[in-house]
Formats: structure tokens, C-alpha cells, sequence
């Protein structure tokens, strides 16, 4: 079972959210917030496996709340839920740590697939925020390109490995079948590759993997 936090500031969008997710048996949602202090302290005392929240909220904003939960709840893996078009928010969450990032006029299957995703330790993005999100990382290219493959240069050969599967968007149990490793073994990867390129999580991991030419 998937423990999941709603918050938005709007009760009948949690309401239209929480019916979705309950037409999935192995998600749960076990708390729910109307502003971001709130959800920041229900993370804190219900543990949940994922947090979805609004950008938009009274108190502390779904930015500031996703912070927040990456300090004093890093067990948490956060989704932001947003309208189309906001490139500042989407660049701000993934800088904070956010694990994926959602549309709330998107498909409902994609709001499931993101929370499996990123419970099973794997980043989602809607593949329109995907887009706008390759397009922000595709100016100066070539000069990225460099500086990413010399970051890279610090990488074992294996962990290089993990790191282009992580970047063709694969979880850890689908890296783990991939190179008949068990699941700990990869987590124990993704950690190192996330600590010597220096970055937060795994869609910056993604982009770099993408920018140096690992993934097609």
C-alpha cells in the first residue's frame, strides 16, 4: 500500500484528486491538507510514502512546504500538482527536490502513474512539463554537454551504467532486472551518483545523464 498526503487549499479539488486515487486499491490516502504548514506537519507525523501537493497555497506555498518536507521528512518523496504553464514553478521544484511534477488538467491515469513512479523511487514529469523542461535544458547545449560528460568522469563504469538507465526514466526495481542486481544494491548507486554529481535527486541525475550523451 502506498501511503499518500493530499494538500491543496481548494476541498473540492481534494476531493476530485482523493476519488481518483481511490479507484486504485494499493494507494491509501491517510492525510490531507489546506495549506502548505499543515501538510509540512502532517509529513512529519504520518510518515506517507508520497506527498502531492498544490504550488499554490495559503500559510507556505506547495514550494516552501516540498522544502521543508525534503529537511524533516526525507523518507517523503514529494509531487507537485500545478496548472499548465508555470516554467519558474517547475524549475524551483526540481531545484528544491521535488520527485515529480504533475498537471492538474492532465490524464487521471497520469496522476497514478506519477505516484507509483515515484514510490517506487523513480522521477515523473507529465510528459507536457517533460517537454518544457528538455526545451529550458536545450539552450547552450554543447557547453552542457561538455560539462556534464566531465561530471560524469567521476563515475564507476557500473554506476555510469545506472545512471543511463536512470536517466531513460527506469526505477530502481527496473534498473535492478535490468543487471540482475537486487533492488538494494541500486539504491546504494543512485545514492553515490547522487552524491559525487552533486545534485539533489534523481531528475537532475536524468537531466545530466541526458546532457552528456548517455540516453538517447
Amino acid at each position: 500500500m502506498i501511503r499518500v498526503l493530499l494538500a491543496d487549499d481548494e476541498a473540492m479539488i481534494r476531493a476530485g484528486v482523493k476519488a481518483i486515487l481511490a479507484s486504485d486499491p494499493s494507494l491509501e490516502v491517510v492525510a490531507e491538507a489546506g495549506d502548505g504548514r499543515q501538510a509540512v506537519d502532517l509529513a512529519i507525523s504520518h510518515h506517507p510514502d508520497v506527498a502531492l501537493l498544490d504550488i499554490r497555497m495559503p500559510r507556505l506555498d506547495g514550494l516552501g512546504a516540498a522544502s521543508e518536507m525534503r529537511r524533516v521528512a526525507p523518507g517523503t518523496a514529494v509531487v507537485m500538482l500545478t496548472t499548465f504553464g508555470e516554467d519558474d514553478y517547475i524549475a524551483k521544484a526540481l531545484d528544491i527536490g521535488a520527485s515529480g511534477f504533475l498537471l492538474k488538467s492532465g490524464d487521471p491515469r497520469e496522476l497514478i502513474a506519477g505516484i507509483h513512479a515515484v514510490a517506487d523511487g523513480a522521477a515523473y514529469l507529465s510528459p507536457r512539463v517533460a517537454q518544457r523542461v528538455i526545451a529550458h535544458f536545450a539552450g547552450g547545449r554543447m557547453t552542457k554537454g561538455a560539462q556534464a560528460r566531465d561530471r560524469i568522469g567521476s563515475l564507476t563504469d557500473r554506476e555510469t551504467e545506472v545512471l543511463a538507465l536512470l536517466g531513460a526514466g527506469m526505477s530502481n526495481g527496473e534498473i535492478a532486472r535490468e543487471l540482475h542486481i537486487v533492488e538494494g544494491t541500486v539504491k546504494a548507486y543512485v545514492s553515490a551518483i547522487l552524491t559525487r554529481l552533486g545534485v539533489r535527486n534523481r531528475v537532475q541525475a536524468a537531466i545530466i545523464a541526458h546532457e552528456a550523451g548517455l540516453v538517447a
